[in-house]
């Protein structure tokens, strides 16, 4: 889900763990030299969908890399079903109301008109949430640090690596 810390504990992942972070949407912005909200402006949702795809399966090509995917990414089913053949997941799971300050003044987020993110948030979660629940762990990130979170991944992806 947008605003619950994908990129920011993924580079601290990645670090600790001495491998490539990756943030999908960021390498969209890069190519397109755009932003999300302006490719969704004037090119289109659909548009955007097609070339996160195309990232997405060319970021699955690589190894030794930790992937942040934007929210809706993995609601592609040709990108969900690679990932979890093929990768380790994880769901980060924030209430909404967290979610909703985090993300409501933040101009980069299409999908959000800022007139009504509280209702838009949940309508994404409702959306989303039975897909995102696929993920290998499920992380409540509530009342939990940063490093306390960071902590599990690193833990369970040593345990993930031992178990293959």
């Amino acid at each position: 889900m947008m605003g619950v810390g994908k990129s920011t504990l993924g580079k601290i992942v990645a670090k600790k763990l001495n491998l490539k972070f990756i943030d999908t949407d960021l390498n969209i912005e890069k190519k397109w030299s755009m932003k999300i909200s302006e490719i969704f402006e004037n090119k289109g949702e659909d548009f955007f969908r097609i070339e996160e795809e195309k990232e997405v399966l060319e970021c699955l090509k690589k190894n030794k890399i930790v992937l942040a995917l934007g929210g809706g990414a993995f609601m592609n089913k040709n990108i969900r079903n690679l990932i979890l053949k093929n990768s380790l997941t994880f769901w980060l799971d924030l209430n909404l109301k967290t979610v909703n300050e985090r993300v409501k003044w933040n101009k980069k987020r299409p999908l959000l008109n800022h007139q009504n993110t509280e209702e838009i948030i949940k309508k994404l979660y409702s959306e989303r949430k039975n897909i995102y629940k696929l993920a290998k762990y499920k992380i409540n990130c509530d009342k939990i640090s940063k490093g306390k979170i960071v902590e599990k991944i690193i833990f369970f992806y040593e345990n993930y690596k031992i178990k293959r």
